[in-house]
């Protein structure tokens, strides 16, 4: 069954290949902006570049949550766990993500001998680990797009239920729309004739907040899965909708997302999170409303506030052009050290430590090897 499924999928790409070469206009370039992460492994994972027409690329963009963070977050992290000897918990792919003076959250609890910093596989494990240590103060080390809210925020009033006094969240969500409206008004960004727009963000947030893309500035969005079938249908998708002079949103991802999204996740967010005034990006600078924070009414939960963190920016390696991937204007192989200085052994930037990061996905797949 297996090997049934597989050749039905191959026949698919075939198909969906061929209709490509045979839409797009010969005498034109289209470049596509893939916003996730997880498209970005998608497609060099499974090769879909190779099965694109020669006039067509596709553009990462910075829908890494590990990589947007700059390092004065990570700093502010580390310094929950050394000079306030709170438990800081935190995803795994954040602890390997290079910090000032050479440190990260996985050295400092290896090398330093001192702070306790915990990896979790969710917010939840953080919450536990509050009520099984009730004289130790525990932080939740939140990050991610508008996928990992929900859980964040059931944990904040899971915690304020329990009069859990010894738990807090250091709060680093992040928005998509606002990077997306960051990108197509840069002036040194590079020319996008669409996005293919993330599966997972879309099936919390719904397709409305997408519109504003094609009514304001002409430019389509086609929310794809994960899949390399949807990938490649949500691309050609793309390419018709630029042949036709159309900007619309649509939804190639009809089996999980939804116009409107979870209305009920969106409402847990809504109770006890809101916007920042603004938000440092790695790569985008820092952006107004492109991030959330914990409501006045929970403040008693927010690790900024309970232990009177001030934020430092902190600028990013001399030769490390993460930045500049995360905006599409540079290729990972165009980074002189990728793959020679940088890999993931030894990152030297965020975008080859996370998963979801254009260098890793480069370097893991062998497509762009120096």
């Amino acid at each position: 069954m297996k090997y049934i499924s597989e050749f039905r999928d191959g026949r698919l790409a075939k198909v969906i290949a061929a209709a490509m070469a045979r839409e797009v206009l010969t005498d034109r370039n289209y470049a596509f902006m893939e916003f996730c992460g997880g498209h970005t492994h998608a497609i060099s994972r499974h090769g879909i570049v190779d099965l694109l027409p020669s006039n067509v690329r596709m553009v990462h963009g910075p829908g890494c949550p590990v990589c947007v963070l700059p390092i004065g977050r990570i700093d502010s992290a580390i310094r929950l766990a050394l000079d306030h000897d709170a438990i800081l918990c935190a995803y795994g792919d954040c602890l390997r993500v290079p910090a000032s003076g050479g440190r990260s959250l996985q050295k400092v609890s290896a090398l330093m001998g001192r702070g306790d910093v915990r990896m979790v596989y969710s917010a939840t494990e953080a919450l536990q680990l509050a009520q099984k240590n009730p004289t130790r103060q525990v932080v939740f080390f939140a990050i991610g797009f508008e996928t990992t809210t929900p859980p964040t925020a059931v944990v904040v009033m899971q915690a304020a239920a329990q009069a859990l006094h010894n738990f807090s969240v250091l709060c680093c969500h992040v928005l998509t729309p606002p990077a997306m409206h960051h990108i197509l008004a840069a002036p040194d960004g590079i020319p996008i004739d669409g996005f293919v727009g993330p599966a997972h963000v879309s099936a919390v947030i719904g397709t409305r907040p997408y519109e504003p893309f094609s009514l304001d500035y002409g430019k389509p969005v086609v929310i794809a899965g994960f899949e390399p079938l949807d990938v490649m249908q949500a691309i050609l998708m793309l390419i018709r909708q630029v042949n036709r002079g159309r900007a619309v949103v649509e939804n190639e991802y009809t089996r999980a997302v939804t116009h409107d999204g979870n209305l009920k996740a969106q409402a847990i967010v809504a109770q006890v999170l809101e916007l920042r005034d603004e938000f440092e990006w790695r790569g985008l600078g820092t952006l107004p409303k492109s991030a959330l924070k914990l409501r006045p009414c929970y403040a008693q939960f927010d690790a900024e506030q309970r232990f009177a963190l001030d934020y430092r920016l902190v600028p990013d390696h001399r030769s490390c052009e993460c930045g500049t991937i995360l905006r599409g204007v540079k290729r990972p192989e165009e980074c002189a050290l990728f793959g020679v200085v940088c890999t993931p052994d030894n990152p030297v930037g965020a975008c080859m430590v996370s998963s979801e990061g254009a260098c890793a996905a480069h370097y893991t797949y062998g497509r762009f090897r120096p």
